[in-house]
């Protein structure tokens, strides 16, 4: 995801240089030298809070793309704002999107920015339904959001790490205007799950996912019922492991094994990585895709109305679509596009219009036509009646 906003970054005007940090230098020594002169790379430990400061200094925007975020958000959020710099990150976990709000305060009094979650869900999800609620809509309903991908040339550790959080940690939903928590084996849970037919990839059972969409944008758009439900493709891999989180066997702390430390959550991910290639070959997956939906459901002139929100590809999935708005991000911070200080998420400071005009130009979309755009808008009216929309 990081090496995909990087990518972009180089594409758009803004910066004069990137500085690509990472504890493996030789993989961000490779990639700055793809990427030409604007690039450098270095080495950071992003646990330490000295080594963060000193590869940022004197910067403008720091993005952060390390994951997983329960474990270094806080910690890099910190360091950037003793640092005095603006910040953007990725951050899809909620309980550190919690803590990184809770250093609002002293954000705002160091006249900062810190702009979290600006990746594909959360981020590019949140500016769609303040789209839909500011632009589109007389009154919101309903906020859905569903995702699923796939067949990505890599999954590195923090990806599965994070899922296997997703499947053992709460996860809130809004519903019926209150905040509930639920699990995802739970009744509740269960209870959840539904099939969606995504644009271009099909129709896919979705489950509950702990993303901060659920516990955020209810605070800024006024509904009813936020929920975010996804899946990874193919649905056999993704269904080897919730089997194995079933087991049980997640467990951070390390057991010995023929004398060496082992942790069951390390030994997990491994397993899980090492399986996958089989589980994309047996299915014939192909190349990656990915589709990402937003459902709003509202009112317009009195009647029930509902707008359709779809990013799909054949061809690109979670990297790009996360690094991508994440890059976007970046660079409104840059232009000084998001004025608000202190730590927020992108439903409060990024003007949906903004977002999509330097989408368009990272994109080079035809301006007029908006043709090869992977944004598809649909309008259904309280008869059912569909109509594709273009911006």
């Amino acid at each position: 995801m990081g090496s995909e906003a990087v990518r972009k970054l180089t594409d758009l005007p803004d910066f004069d240089e990137i500085i690509i940090a990472d504890i493996n230098t030789e993989t961000a020594m490779k990639l700055a030298g793809e990427l030409g002169n604007t690039c450098t790379a270095c080495e950071v430990d992003a646990l330490n809070s000295e080594s963060i400061s000193q590869v940022i200094d004197g910067s403008d925007v720091v993005l952060n793309c390390v994951g997983p975020f329960y474990r270094y958000g806080p910690p890099i959020l910190k360091a950037v704002i003793d640092s005095g710099i603006n910040y953007v990150d990725i951050c899809d976990d909620v309980e550190p999107t919690l803590e990184l709000l809770n250093m609002h305060a002293t954000a705002k009094k160091a006249k900062l920015s810190a702009l979290i979650g600006m990746g594909s869900s959360p981020g590019v999800t949140n500016i769609l339904a303040k789209f839909a609620a500011e632009q589109l809509l007389e009154s919101v309903e309903a906020i859905d959001i569903y995702h699923a991908h796939g067949g990505e040339p890599t999954e590195g550790a923090a990806v599965i790490a994070h899922r296997i959080h997703a499947m053992t940690s709460d996860i809130p939903m809004y519903l019926e205007g209150k905040l509930h928590t639920i699990r995802f084996f739970d009744d509740m849970g269960l209870a959840l799950r539904e099939e969606v037919d995504f644009h271009q990839i099909g129709k896919h059972l979705v489950y509950p996912y702990p993303h901060p969409e659920t516990i955020t944008l209810h605070k800024y758009i006024d509904c009813k019922r936020v929920t975010n439900k996804g899946t990874v493709l193919p649905n056999e891999y993704f269904q080897f492991i919730i089997d194995l989180v079933k087991l049980g066997i997640t467990d951070e702390d390390a057991i010995e094994v023929k004398g060496q430390p082992i942790s069951p959550r390390d030994f997990i991910i491994a397993y899980i990585i090492r399986e996958r290639e089989r589980f994309l070959q047996k299915t014939n997956f192909g190349v990656q895709r990915g589709c990402l939906k937003t459902v709003v459901s509202g009112t317009k002139q009195g009647k029930r109305h509902q707008y359709v929100f779809s990013m799909s590809s054949i061809g690109r999935a979670m990297g790009e679509g996360t690094g991508i708005p994440a890059a976007i991000g970046a660079t409104l911070m840059q232009r000084g596009k998001i004025r608000m200080k202190g730590v927020f998420p992108p439903e409060a400071s990024v003007k949906p219009m903004d977002f999509l005009a330097v989408f368009q130009e990272s994109e080079k979309l035809d301006a007029v036509t908006g043709k090869d755009s992977p944004l598809l808008v649909e309008s259904i009216d309280a008869k059912g009646k569909v109509k594709q929309l273009s911006f």
